[in-house]
């Protein structure tokens, strides 16, 4: 009688191309793993200092001309994510301020944004790196820059709740309107040279000079609080503000005609 099931042969030979297809496969996972490990080893030489904060690593990747990364270390660095992150976001969400300091010596752009708007200004706000935001606000970022949400970065802070970051964004904010309004002074004081209006000396002397004050005080007082810092700009705008509408205003000219009459009226009580 014959056999209902294939031949012997048959299911050696089916088992002998199973067994070949299993092994291919296995070594088509490990050289798959042998990749995904190389390339994970060498997408990013800069990236493990930016997270550990090895400012000296970074510093020498990008001076000496023998690191075989030199060449490439802006390119490194600027290698954005697919949303745009490059590592200075990494530094900045992994807290690495002196990272960030180090990195700015070499021309970075620290105001750039990710495609959805985002500066290393929020990303520091939402993780709530504190002393990174202030390593970011002394190297003079822009800290009114907008999301796509038209959020600052106080604002970011603000949704998820990191209270010490909007204090510190307050400060910034308060600090800023300060320095801003010396600045509009200083152009305004300029502009009058230019136009009819004319400042006279003795208020032009006036303005330039709490100008000074001010803008020394702003410089010696790196620590002054949210309400000095309100109060000094007040200071200065009760000094020049009346100045200035006293230069826009026009002034009354007397007529001929009134000059003739109050003449003539002098004369009358004269005789």
């Amino acid at each position: 009688m014959e056999s209902e099931g294939p031949p012997k042969s048959e299911s050696s030979e089916k088992s002998l191309f199973f067994s070949q297809q299993k092994e291919e496969a296995e070594e088509e996972a490990e050289e798959k793993e042998e990749k995904e490990e190389e390339k994970t080893g060498t997408i990013n030489p800069l990236l493990q200092p930016a997270l550990t904060g090895h400012v000296e690593g970074l510093q020498k990747i990008f001076e000496d001309p023998e690191n075989p990364h030199h060449d490439q270390a802006m390119q490194l660095i600027l290698e954005e994510d697919v949303i745009g992150r490059n590592l200075l976001y990494a530094a900045c969400m992994a807290g690495q301020s002196d990272v960030i300091r180090a990195l700015a010596k070499y021309g970075v752009n620290l105001n750039e944004k990710t495609a959805r708007g985002y500066t290393l200004l929020h990303c520091a706000a939402a993780w709530g790196r504190l002393g990174t935001l202030k390593a970011l606000v002394d190297l003079d970022v822009d800290v009114e820059a907008l999301n796509f949400r038209e959020e600052r970065a106080r604002d970011v802070a603000a949704r998820y709740s990191q209270t010490a970051c909007v204090e510190f964004l307050d400060w910034a904010d308060a600090r800023l309107a300060l320095k801003k309004y010396i600045a509009k002074v200083s152009a305004t004081v300029t502009e009058t040279e230019k136009g009819p209006g004319r400042l006279g000396k003795e208020d032009k002397n006036t303005i330039l000079g709490a100008r000074r004050i001010k803008s020394e005080w702003l410089e010696t007082h790196l620590e002054a609080s949210i309400n000095e810092l309100f109060e000094q700009k007040q200071q200065l705008e009760d000094i020049v503000t009346p100045i200035f509408i006293k230069m826009t205003t026009p002034r009354q000219v007397k007529s001929t005609k009134s000059v003739s009459n109050g003449q003539k009226r002098g004369q009358d009580h004269f005789y």
